[in-house]
């Protein structure tokens, strides 16, 4: 090979090695500013207004001053309201819009109906027996619940009741108008906003780092199949939410159904290892779990009963009678 073309492969290769570095640098950039803002999976605070398109009747809204304009939600308290994105607690569409934006940041969406309430269905306008129907919810525009589903009742001649059982904003576009208030970073804040979502109410939550022990299997290069396993007791940590249970809690509609898809929410959305509800029960002077330990703790169970002006002796005697 000449010298000429020598240093023409030579020049090539530079170029080709400098446009290589240059397109990595693009994609780079690219993905950097793709990835800049707010991301799925964030925890975020935002205000917003949701009207219909059609006639601007209020949806829902955030707004204090909105809320009274429009005289809904007496006994509510409005205010942010904190969502995850890309975990359906707004419609997919502001999801969407919201994404790559910073706090802040406002925006106004318009949500077809068939990504907010559905297309209207005429199919799911229905006539049924008025006997389904309770007697006190016999008239026109009722509300209504048959065999699960909830509709309302358009008219009602003789014993036949028509009922559309289509969502009330089905075929309605929504227009959104929402700010980015705060991005949530505090694990509490995170977790109660998630209460919130689910349930709707506010508990006492907290954080743990629990260490347990817990029996793992030992691996063995030994091939042999007629080997038992073997396992070993170690220590791991378990980060733990523990939730405070509350007769409130525990009379929730939601919450008795949906427990165990609610916890498992949060130990995903929270990445935490477990969800642990407890509940405190009342405790007299000294009989708590401190008193029982109190006594325990001595180390001489005996000396305690004689304060107590209790035999031990009898005690056992008993237990024996009760066992036989």
């Amino acid at each position: 090979m000449s010298n000429d073309a020598e240093a023409d492969e030579a020049e090539q290769d530079a170029e080709d090695t400098e446009q290589a570095t240059t397109e990595e640098t693009s994609a780079d950039e690219e993905s950097t500013e793709a990835e800049s803002g707010l991301q799925y999976g964030d925890f975020v605070e935002i205000d917003y207004t949701a009207r219909t398109v059609e006639d601007d009747t209020l949806v829902d809204t955030t707004d204090p001053e909105v809320a009274e304009e429009e005289g809904v939600g007496e006994d509510e308290e409005f205010g942010p309201r904190t969502v995850v994105l890309g975990e359906g607690h707004v419609f997919g569409p502001v999801e969407e819009d919201v994404v790559g934006r910073d706090v802040g940041d406002e925006g106004t969406v318009t949500v077809p109906a068939a990504d907010a309430f559905g297309e209207f269905d005429d199919e799911e306008v229905r006539t049924i027996s008025a006997d389904r129907i309770d007697e006190d919810d016999r008239y026109p525009g009722a509300h209504v619940t048959i065999d699960g589903e909830h509709g309302h009742v358009e008219t009602i001649i003789g014993g036949r009741a028509r009922v559309d059982f289509n969502h009330p904003l089905a075929g309605e576009a929504i227009e959104y108008e929402y700010e980015v208030r705060d991005e949530v970073d505090d694990r509490e804040e995170k977790a109660q906003a998630l209460v919130g979502v689910f349930l709707d109410m506010e508990l006492d939550l907290w954080f743990e780092t629990d260490v347990e022990e817990e029996e793992q299997l030992v691996e063995s290069d030994d091939e042999d199949e007629d080997d038992e396993d073997e396992y070993e007791t170690v220590e791991v940590e378990k980060d733990t939410l523990y939730i405070e249970a509350t007769p409130q809690l525990s009379m929730n509609q939601q919450w008795m159904m949906g427990k165990q898809q609610i916890a498992q929410q949060l130990v995903e959305q929270l990445g935490v290892d477990r969800v642990i509800v407890q509940e405190t029960l009342g405790e007299g002077p000294g009989m708590g779990m401190g008193g029982l330990g109190g006594m325990m703790g001595g180390g001489d169970i005996e000396d305690a009963l004689e304060d107590e002006d209790v035999d031990a002796e009898d005690i056992v005697e008993e237990l024996e009678e009760a066992g036989e």
